[in-house]
């Protein structure tokens, strides 16, 4: 026999008697399945049930509760029942000023709002936005689509600063609150808000939304029993979109285009309007162009326009500017100061403008370096330029806009 049988032969015998040993073990040791189970006696009275329910907490006792937790106590509801209602229900006592809010918003808020609350980046604006809730891309703020202060109290109270929610105290929720107002020039530089005075505020899109009423309005066509087949007699295609290759192109293309170019044809007569208007005399233009550069130093003009870059944040300048957070500023050099008439101008610059005082080289280098100084209770929180060279290459540039 070889050695391999051999092997195998006394593995196989020693596999038998390993079997024989557990089988052995378990007959004698391992407990047979009883024909009937044990049952609970169902008596509450019984010393099982007694044992189940001393091991329950004694809170389950009481039919009301389910045995998880309590109630919470009046002092953890107050904790956590922060948020405020329009009408005022939520707002804790307390006040903060508009010059307060201004500290604590640069503090805490510009370096994603901005200094003036018109936003840094990517982050959102919270003034400005004036009269642009129907254009293409509407500027939704505080002051231009919010209806009720109590979302701005709520907001800043409960999720702001970002990173550190629910450090503010009420006084100074009430302050920065009062700067966003005033950012939004709905209120005075010398404004406190308080819990009295609060609902006095009005907020300019407060009329701007209606009442959802879609429950009784419109849910319940939504229950009724569909049109499945035959709803209609014929079907037809009764308007075209704007672009006219996602209409599917079967009938009626021919008129199609002719509806497009009847709308499109005050646009053109509009088109040649302009042209007729922006065409003058070549000498003309010539001699302007030659007398604006001879007024202006084009290269401090050239310079001034890059250091502009730090005020575009508040103010435009050129064609189609308009106000943002502070004036538009063509025609500035050699007006009185706060003359632009739809703008809402500190109180200090408007007794300034009625004194006389005109923007001018010297008035403006005041100014630019020094805002806060010049004009007591400015709006511009700017800190200013500190070298000559950039003053006066702003004032050039300012100039330009301003023959």
């Amino acid at each position: 026999m070889s050695k391999s049988l051999k092997l195998y032969g006394l593995s196989g015998v020693g596999a038998v008697a390993l079997l024989t040993a557990a089988y052995n073990f378990a007959d004698r040791n391992v407990a047979s399945m009883p024909d009937e189970m044990p049952i609970v006696s169902a008596d509450a009275g019984s010393p099982d049930m007694m044992f189940i329910a001393a091991a329950r907490a004694d809170e389950a006792a009481e039919a009301k509760r389910l045995g998880l937790g309590r109630e919470a106590l009046p002092e953890e509801v107050a904790a956590w029942d922060l948020d405020v209602s329009p009408d005022g229900t939520g707002l804790p006592e307390g006040s903060g000023s508009v010059m307060d809010g201004e500290t604590l918003f640069i503090d805490n808020c510009a370096i994603c709002h901005g200094d003036f609350a018109e936003g840094v980046g990517n982050w959102p604006k919270l003034a400005g936005g004036d009269d642009t809730l129907a254009d293409k891309d509407p500027v939704k703020t505080v002051g231009s689509y919010w209806p009720y202060l109590s979302t701005a109290w709520d907001y800043v109270h409960r999720s702001m600063p970002f990173g550190a929610a629910q450090t503010m105290s009420a006084d100074d929720t009430y302050a920065i609150v009062a700067y966003i107002l005033y950012s939004n020039y709905l209120v005075d530089e010398d404004f406190v808000l308080t819990n009295e005075n609060f609902l006095e505020v009005e907020m300019p899109n407060a009329d701007g939304f209606i009442v959802d009423d879609r429950a009784e309005t419109e849910y319940p066509r939504f229950s009724e029993e569909a049109c499945m087949e035959n709803c209609k007699d014929s079907v037809e295609i009764t308007m075209r979109a704007a672009v006219l290759d996602v209409t599917p192109e079967e009938e009626g293309e021919a008129e199609a285009e002719d509806a497009m170019e009847e709308a499109n044809a005050d646009t053109a007569a509009d088109e040649k309007i302009e042209q007729m208007a922006e065409a003058e005399p070549e000498e003309a233009a010539a001699e302007e162009v030659a007398t604006e550069e001879a007024a202006l130093d084009m290269a401090l003009v050239e310079d001034g326009e890059k250091v502009f870059r730090k005020c575009k944040a508040c103010h435009q300048v050129g064609d189609g500017a308009k106000n943002r957070v502070g004036p538009q500023l063509n025609d500035v050099i050699g007006r009185h100061m706060a003359a632009v008439g739809d703008f809402k101008y500190s109180k200090t610059l408007q007794s300034m403008g009625e004194e006389g005082l005109v923007w001018n080289a010297e008035t403006m280098a005041e100014f630019l370096s020094d805002p806060r100084g010049y004009v007591k209770g400015t709006k511009m929180s700017f800190n200013g330029l500190r070298k000559d060279e950039d003053i006066a290459a702003v004032t050039e540039y300012l100039k330009s806009f301003s023959q």
